[in-house]
């Protein structure tokens, strides 16, 4: 059965199960309201011109369908690993499509507003396959999980790449990972590596760790006056330590789940030598 996780520039990460369908926009709540299982997602920082309801994602049994619903026109690309490279298509008002297993990226043109103007409004839809459904929350009084990252998700991954030196106890370290440190260690643990070998794809997921670890109001990426790129980063990766959206169990599980995955050595290869 599928699960989707949506995510964006300045929000947190956003998980949609069977069943369940999300509605999104400028301000999507009445629709929400509307129907049972229905989720709204209000887009930060959107343009005025962006409809208040511009697409409804709808999860079932085994599809997921994005199903447009704005004024303005949007770009689906899925952006699966393949020799012929990602599908592009052009949505427009009253049109579906069906997305297809992994990244997603839908692109709302020139729906976010910034300080020099308009640009484009960017979400990644991940759709993964869940074997079983997680058990309902408690209700009642019973202590809630905070906000925290999709275990074995995208931003997951690199957090706990992004924070492995504090995890380690490497404190002393000089410099916090590069992008294609992180990036390779994502392979080393995982193999898929959601694109990250291109930069903007790790520095988008450290902005979501980000927003997650400090919360809207604190989020460095978004003061007005930042530092250097490589403090900002370096805060990051502390703070996402601190908060333990990442931890040393997290750590040593990938690791351990990594060496479980290589193939051992065939017998006869070195030290098996005769009379050694």
């Amino acid at each position: 059965m599928p699960r989707v996780v949506v995510r964006g520039s300045g929000m947190g990460s956003v998980v949609v199960r069977p069943g369940e369908s999300l509605v999104f926009g400028r301000a999507p709540h009445p629709a929400a309201q509307a129907g049972s299982g229905r989720i709204a997602l209000t887009l930060p920082e959107c343009a005025p011109h962006v409809s208040r309801l511009v697409g409804e994602l709808v999860v079932g049994a085994d599809t997921v369908t994005l199903h447009w619903l704005g004024a303005g026109e949007a770009q689906l690309s899925s952006l699966f690993d393949a020799p012929g490279g990602a599908r592009r298509v052009i949505l427009a008002r009253s049109m579906s499509a069906l997305l297809d297993a992994g990244e997603n990226q839908l692109v709302l043109l020139l729906g976010r507003r910034g300080e020099q103007g308009f640009a484009d409004l960017v979400l990644n839809i991940d759709v993964e396959q869940a074997a079983t459904a997680p058990p309902e929350l408690p209700m009642g009084e019973d202590t809630l999980t905070g906000p925290g990252l999709v275990r074995g998700g995208r931003d997951w991954f690199v957090a706990l790449a992004l924070c492995e030196p504090w995890l380690a106890g490497n404190d002393d370290y000089p410099r916090p990972p590069s992008n294609k440190e992180i990036y390779e260690r994502v392979r080393q643990w995982h193999g898929y590596t959601w694109n990250l070998q291109r930069p903007q794809r790790v520095d988008d997921a450290i902005r979501v760790i980000s927003a997650m670890a400090f919360g809207v109001a604190d989020d460095p990426f978004l003061a007005p006056h930042v530092g250097r790129l490589q403090n900002i980063r370096f805060a990051v990766a502390r703070r996402a330590a601190e908060t333990r959206l990442v931890t040393s169990a997290d750590l040593a599980e990938v690791e351990r789940a990594a060496r479980n995955r290589k193939v051992p050595p065939a017998p006869g290869s070195s030290g098996d030598a005769a009379g050694h």
